[in-house]
């Protein structure tokens, strides 16, 4: 049910506010100027970078014998990042031969969700209308219930545990002959779900303290009857050629339908081995549940996901440093070095960082334009807010008021962006200007000469004597 709160703020609570407005907003336009300054130089960087690495990379064709020729050389190799190290969960007490190891917490929250409504009164006064509304959802920390709006749904949340997420990473992972550094290694995504060897007693501990944190929230329950743990089918044996030449094609097909299906459910029943159930803590997969029943999940409820990072072949982009590598400099300053999943070219890694770059600096591009538009209605906001006394007229001159400001938002984002393109890119930025000037003074004398020309034949059109008529 949707818990309402209203509140009204006096005319000159609203105006003293609007002029406080009025510094964010200025604050607010400084930083989206800056923003769009500062994205033209860093594309242009980058861009730079990119063309400078895209021409000097080398490929290395085998990345599993050491090339001393290769030494402070941009390479782009492919080849299996592996790794011997061992990685333990010691909260746990779990672990595996792998690049990573990631535990990530899902906590079951009521979780509140606000609404509002704005409405101008006559007289300068705006009354504020907060709908709040609540779901249970699984979110990525626990959610404080005592700041609720809604009294009824105040200390409603408790968690049955409390668990960190937490990653680690091998320090040796190994690419042919060489090593990766750690930011290459942290590069790697190839993600599996971790089967998990949970050992029976930490079961156990963790079932009798999630036992005593539910009912000191919900009370002592009864206990939940766990199912009975059926042994897994046998596969079924293929059928015979003997009998399969005595049935008809469509028999056959049903046939084959059944055993298909037999197969799959033995290999999601074999897939299913780790899997354990206590009355508060449930191991199936890579998933620890901690709550009475996974499939209808109480508030508390907390789950957890194990996965690791096994070894893939990866393409690595990096100047070779002795036996492993580090990032290639730029002319300009600029540092670049890359892992991507799969066999890759370096043209390939390279047009897909400039596709990247491009998509950066139109989307800060856009944000920068934004904040300078906000930054102007917030300096001249107070204009609107002085004629609320009558909100009709207030909201004719506030759209009016929006629409200079989205205006003037525009052309001065593109007047920074010009003039960063004349600082950054000054061969193509005075070209451009160049270019501008001459299509204005095309406009502005040829079309005048034009428009005279146009004038002067439609007078005399006008100064032809009409044809006589009979």
């Amino acid at each position: 049910m949707a818990y309402t709160e209203t509140t009204t703020t006096g005319y000159g609570t609203r105006v003293g506010n609007s002029f406080k407005a009025i510094g964010s907003g200025f604050l607010l336009f400084v930083l989206g100027t800056a923003l769009l300054w500062w994205n033209e130089g860093r594309a242009v960087k980058t861009e730079k970078m990119l063309d400078e690495a895209g021409s000097k990379y080398v490929e290395m064709e085998n990345p599993g014998k050491k090339d001393a020729s290769l030494e402070g050389e941009l390479i782009c190799g492919t080849a299996m990042a592996t790794t011997e190290d061992s990685l333990t969960d010691a909260d746990f007490g779990i672990g595996a031969k792998a690049i990573a190891l990631r535990r990530s917490v899902e906590y079951y929250q009521w979780v509140e969700h606000a609404q509002t409504k704005k409405e101008d009164k006559l007289g300068g006064k705006e009354v504020t209308t907060t709908t709040y509304t609540y779901s249970k959802q699984w979110v990525s920390s626990p959610i404080q219930s005592s700041q609720f709006h809604d009294p009824a749904y105040q200390n409603k949340n408790t968690v049955l545990t409390t668990v960190e997420d937490a990653e680690q990473y091998a320090e040796n992972v190994s690419f042919g002959a060489y090593k990766l550094n750690e930011s290459l290694i942290h590069s790697i995504s190839s993600r599996e779900g971790m089967d998990l060897a949970i050992a029976e007693n930490l079961l156990a501990q963790f079932d009798k303290t999630t036992q005593a944190a539910y009912e000191r929230f919900y009370g002592v329950q009864k206990s939940i009857q766990q199912p009975v743990q059926q042994s897994q089918p046998a596969p079924q044996p293929a059928i015979p050629d003997s009998v399969r030449a005595l049935l008809s094609d469509s028999a056959l097909a049903v046939l084959d339908s059944l055993q298909a299906v037999n197969d799959s459910i033995v290999k999601s029943m074999a897939n299913a081995e780790n899997k354990k159930d206590l009355q508060y803590i449930h191991q199936a997969g890579n998933v620890l549940y901690f709550g009475r029943v996974p499939g209808a999940p109480e508030v508390g409820d907390v789950r957890v996901t194990f996965e690791k990072v096994v070894p893939a072949k990866v393409t690595v982009m990096a100047v070779v440093d002795g036996d492993t590598f580090k990032p290639f400099k730029a002319k300009n300053g600029k540092r670049f070095q890359t892992l991507v999943m799969g066999q890759k070219s370096g043209d390939e890694i390279i047009e897909a960082e400039k596709e990247a770059n491009n998509m950066i600096l139109w989307f800060l591009r856009i944000l920068g334009v934004l904040m300078v538009i906000g930054g102007l209605k917030g300096i001249f906001g107070f204009i609107e807010t002085i004629l609320k006394v009558v909100p009709f007229i207030a909201g004719i001159f506030g759209w009016g008021v929006g629409l200079v400001c989205t205006v003037l938002g525009i052309v001065w984002s593109l007047i920074v962006i010009a003039i960063a393109w004349l600082f950054y890119r000054p061969l193509l930025g005075i070209s451009l200007l160049v270019l501008a000037c001459f299509l204005i003074w095309v406009f502005a004398f040829k079309g005048k000469d034009k428009l005279k020309e146009l004038a002067a034949k439609g007078k005399a059109k006008n100064a032809e004597p009409l044809p006589a008529t009979e």
